[in-house]
């Protein structure tokens, strides 16, 4: 396997509060170390990063890859070519497909099928419940041995209060978390398909109380509380869950949460367009949400930034607001978007967003990535944080476009995202 050295590249790995200009090799698909002394005519390749961000290859732990069962969305291939487009070098794959990932076979599926694909790591999510039906707890056990680094029944939360409580105590003994979709049904039934508040009010459509989210959650550090059990607060959109979850941290809870951008850079007032790749589940919020989402990821409440990358087919997407599929593709915007209202304004430090985009999501996970650290595997992603860019959807590597940030001019992009220590993304004309 070729070496690559990395040169002149402002280092930023979180996992060692490293922070500085220097130096990264890389040799047969493993970090070699920093700054270390090298012959030119030693290496196979050298990338120069003068004037670029390299940082640990980032991870997004909550993506929705659509196969099997709903290819004409997204498959493993164009998703996965998706995330190092967007400079993931990993992704956990959420498994509300179909037939839905909670046996064995399944998850050896998706995991030939990455293999397949060779584009970035991909680890599996699997059902927390059979079937995702929220009766009968699925095999556990079973899906840990089959390499389940999660459960999950997203896209429903789960349900049953007795199911949760057993699937906490259970999953505690692998030491796994369950990451739960946090929505009371009976407050979103009857058509809900935005924020309820003002802008609901006046455009006639039935919405999502923030109450909904705030009562599950409220549940589940309970839960988490009574049995040790980890739990994860997916996709947190609401100022009270924020506030709920910052306190159950601070007693000790083993809870965390992410937040996708969509929830820190848009509110419901994008609904007065009517179109549809602004609905999304949990929905887009009001300002005041939007800014307890930012303190949240400033005080590191939040902990993770992740994209919810739901594709959906453009027939589908393309249908009246009522009828058309929750969700928004986010993996080639996500880091743009981090830049751009995150970093630049100062609400994070370029080491503070990397650390929610790398080691935290790792860590939730129990996977060895998102560090630079000698011996580890050699997963890079290189940033160009000054590349002025505007969001062309039609561009994604995604097999679907549903994106709410077309024409939307960001600034930074990843520019090179190897996996392994194989080059697998090199944006044109960057520098080699």
């Amino acid at each position: 396997m070729a070496s690559i050295l990395i040169r002149g590249g402002r280092i930023v790995d979180p996992s060692q509060e490293i922070d500085r200009t220097g130096d990264l090799l890389l040799r047969d698909g493993k970090v070699v170390g920093i700054d270390v002394d090298v012959m030119p005519a030693d290496v196979d390749e050298t990338i120069d990063a003068t004037g670029l961000i390299v940082t640990p290859g980032l991870i997004d732990m909550h993506v929705h890859l659509r196969e099997p069962g709903r290819e004409e969305d997204e498959t493993i291939a164009t998703g996965t070519a998706s995330a190092v487009a967007g400079g993931f070098a990993s992704i956990a794959c959420i498994p509300n497909t179909n037939p839905p990932i909670d046996t064995q076979a399944t998850v050896e599926f998706i995991q030939h099928q990455a293999v397949r694909a060779d584009n970035c790591n991909v680890f599996v999510v699997a059902c927390v419940s059979k079937n995702r039906e929220g009766k009968e707890l699925a095999e556990i056990g079973q899906l840990v041995a089959a390499g389940a680094v999660a459960f999950s029944d997203d896209g429903a939360p789960v349900y049953d209060a007795e199911l949760m409580r057993r699937a906490l105590e259970y999953c505690s003994m692998f030491d796994k978390p369950i990451l739960n979709h946090e929505e009371v049904l009976e407050l979103t039934r009857g058509g809900a398909v935005m924020h309820e508040g003002l802008v609901s009010t006046i455009l006639g459509l039935p919405g999502m109380p923030s109450a909904a989210e705030d009562v599950m959650v409220g549940r589940d550090i309970a839960l988490a509380e009574a049995t040790g059990g980890r739990v994860h607060v997916m996709h947190i959109s609401t100022a009270g869950a924020v506030e709920l979850v910052r306190r159950a941290k601070r007693r000790g809870v083993p809870v965390t949460t992410e937040v996708c951008p969509h929830h820190f850079t848009l509110t419901d007032e994008c609904l007065r367009t009517f179109d549809s790749n602004y609905k999304m589940s949990p929905p887009l919020r009001s300002r005041d949400d939007v800014e307890a989402c930012l303190d949240g990821l400033i005080d590191d409440t939040i902990e993770v930034i992740c994209t919810d990358h739901a594709p959906h087919a453009l027939e589908k997407k393309m249908q009246e607001l009522d009828v058309a599929p929750f969700g928004i593709v986010g993996l080639e915007t996500c880091l743009p978007l981090v830049i751009t209202h995150l970093v630049i304004p100062g609400h994070l430090t370029w080491p503070q967003a990397i650390r929610k985009m790398t080691i935290n999501p790792a860590r939730i996970l129990g996977v060895d990535k998102g560090t630079l650290r000698p011996g580890a595997d050699a997963d890079v992603t290189i940033i160009d944080p000054e590349l002025n860019w505007t969001v062309d959807p039609q561009q994604f590597k995604s097999k679907s476009k549903n994106s709410p940030y077309g024409g939307h001019e960001l600034t930074g992009r990843a520019v090179v995202t190897i996996v392994g220590g194989r080059v697998k993304y090199q944006l044109h004309g960057c520098p080699t």
